[in-house]
């Protein structure tokens, strides 16, 4: 069972009640018995001056004594006052209550006269008289003149005991004050233990990030302890749209490890992990060429051992301003990946991994290419250049031998145009391709005007087309790449069909979101092996014949990019007869321009 224990509010006013109480109790008992022995001294003086009084009237000879005592006593409201003289050598010469003869003890040791004797003057406040056997207070003075001691006294009854005692008027007030204060400090500890129970409370429910409602913390009045209150309740709020952002935030980071193409792990200073997502898993387990089944198993792989050595190295040496980052490049089964380590103030540290096997890809790709386009334009420029320095270095050639060497450099100027235009739509569509302009195409007239531009060149092959579209066939997209798709298609059949060949263009079919292509024509077709990389750039499947005719080997390049433009696909494939290749390819209605 768990102890009870007061609250702060009930412990505050209980031991400043007990402090208040014990320093009240002693001044009201020094106050009381200090107005006690004033009164007594108040009571003794007037003894003592009765006394002085009585004693230089004695030597009169008429001078009555019980008549002064009488009259005194009136007086002074004094009642039963008792007079008695006594000599140097204690023997009572005087007193008004017995007669002096019937008295026998000696008074030299009565405490008063002890006094008087040696102070000239001495009181005994309740003290029993050996003669009468009664209580009295005695004053006694003692005149060395004439060698004698006057002492009064008054009986130690209710009335005198009502004079000796302290007026307990103040008391009363005293104890009204206190209950006053009590009531008034009971109040104020009241209202500062529920200030201070509504700040454990809070504190509390803080503590355990529960909700709260903070209103009544800010209504706490303009004491000290309200303004610290609403400065703790400022405080916590700040801490708490802080925390609440940084969670975001952390929520953020962690949204982003899960989804980003990197793949990233984070550790803190002693190698534990602290964030790490699936591609970091994944991508350790293609490099290692064993399954690595936790995070921190990555450290064992010998590929990653350049970093690991390199953190343990920063860590060592490391001094303000050093670049504590590490980059590796590891080519392993078939990939190529790019690690970085990063290394953070408290030691912690970031190890990210990128896939860059499309990158080194692309980049010999790229390379590729340029070796190509640098072979395919040295073509018609060597030939220019020939026909145009022998006709420089022969003057006397003869006009139609001239004329028959400027038709060969023109038509190797217009090779060379074409092939810087291919390369520019190739270009413009696979690295700006998002500002490429999209409006409404009609499809049916652009494949019959076409047919009509190649009309001589169709007639000299001897071929024929049969366009079998609908009227109406509207894409959203880009005029000249769909205008390229069908002209590059169109001049790949009359170029390499053959002579009589027939070609089909048709629309079979469609539905909500894409037009369903075939191009065939019955000619003399393309080998298995070289389908595949048809659409390959400067991919020719007889080179010879093929820059014979005048090609520049990037126009089904063009047409799959353009397909792929309008979100569609293209393959290739030979057609039900003995010779003849067919493509099929999808253009979708709408295409949605990326940002």
């Amino acid at each position: 069972m768990k102890k009870r224990f007061l609250s702060f509010s009930h412990y505050l006013f209980f031991s400043v009640i007990a402090i208040y109480c014990v320093f009240v109790a002693s001044f009201l008992y020094y106050q009381y018995h200090r107005e006690k022995e004033h009164k007594v001294e108040l009571l003794n003086s007037t003894l003592t001056m009765f006394n002085a009084f009585l004693y230089e009237h004695l030597s009169d000879p008429a001078f009555d004594v019980d008549e002064c005592v009488r009259f005194y006593g009136e007086r002074r409201h004094l009642h039963n006052l008792r007079v008695t003289i006594i000599n140097r050598e204690g023997k009572v010469l005087y007193d008004n209550d017995i007669e002096a003869n019937k008295v026998k003890e000696n008074h030299l040791g009565r405490e008063e006269i002890r006094m008087a004797l040696m102070k000239g003057n001495g009181y005994s406040i309740k003290r029993e008289s050996d003669t009468l056997g009664r209580m009295f207070f005695y004053s006694a003075n003692y005149f060395p003149d004439r060698r004698l001691f006057v002492r009064s006294a008054l009986p130690y009854d209710t009335d005198l005991i009502a004079m000796l005692n302290a007026d307990k008027g103040y008391l009363w007030f005293s104890f009204l004050l206190s209950a006053i204060l009590f009531l008034v400090f009971y109040n104020l500890t009241a209202r500062l233990g529920a200030m201070i129970t509504q700040l454990r409370i809070f504190a509390s429910r803080a503590d355990q990030d529960e909700t709260m409602d903070i209103g009544d913390l800010k209504e706490l009045g303009n004491t000290d302890l309200g303004q610290i209150s609403r400065h703790i309740v400022d405080i916590y709020t700040r801490l708490r749209k802080t925390k609440d952002d940084l969670f975001r935030e952390r929520e953020k980071l962690i949204t982003h490890l899960q989804i980003s193409n990197e793949g990233l792990a984070i550790f803190n200073a002693g190698r534990d992990v602290v964030l790490a997502n699936g591609l970091f898993m994944q991508y350790i387990n293609l490099i290692s060429d064993r399954n690595i089944g936790a995070v921190d198993e990555a450290f064992q792989v010998k590929e990653l051992q350049p970093l690991v050595d390199f953190i343990r190295m920063s860590r060592e040496n490391f001094t303000q301003g050093d670049l504590r980052q590490k980059l590796l490049v590891v080519d392993k089964n078939g990939y190529v990946f790019n690690l970085s380590v990063a290394l953070f103030v408290d030691n912690s540290f970031e190890i990210s991994i990128s896939d860059i096997t499309k990158q080194e890809e692309q980049a010999r790709m790229k390379q590729q290419i340029t070796q190509n386009i640098a072979h395919e334009l040295k073509t018609p420029v060597s030939s220019i250049q020939g026909y145009l320095e022998t006709i420089l270095n022969n003057p006397d050639l003869s006009p139609d031998v001239l004329r028959k060497f400027l038709e060969r450099c023109f038509a190797q100027s217009n090779r060379l145009t074409h092939l810087l235009q291919d390369i520019s739509t190739l270009t413009r569509m696979t690295e700006a391709g998002h500002m490429i302009e999209v409006s409404s195409v009609d499809l049916s007239p652009m494949i019959r005007n076409i047919v009509n531009e190649l009309a001589l060149k169709l007639e000299e092959r001897k071929m024929t087309v049969d366009v079998n579209v609908p009227e109406k066939l509207v894409i959203q997209g880009n005029s000249s790449l769909l205008y390229s798709i069908f002209r590059n298609l169109m001049d790949n059949a009359i170029a390499y069909a053959g002579v009589g060949a027939h070609v089909n263009i048709i629309c079979y079919s469609e539905d909500e979101e894409s037009y369903y292509f075939s191009f065939s024509d019955n000619g003399v077709g393309v080998a298995p092996e070289h389908l595949g990389r048809l659409f390959e750039r400067f991919y020719r499947v007889d080179k010879g014949r093929s820059r014979k005719l005048g090609g520049t080997g990037l126009g089904l390049a063009i047409v799959k990019n353009a397909v792929l433009f309008h979100g569609g696909n293209i393959n290739a494939r030979p057609t039900g007869t003995a010779h003849g290749l067919e493509f099929l390819f999808t253009l979708k209605k709408k295409r949605t321009i990326e940002a």
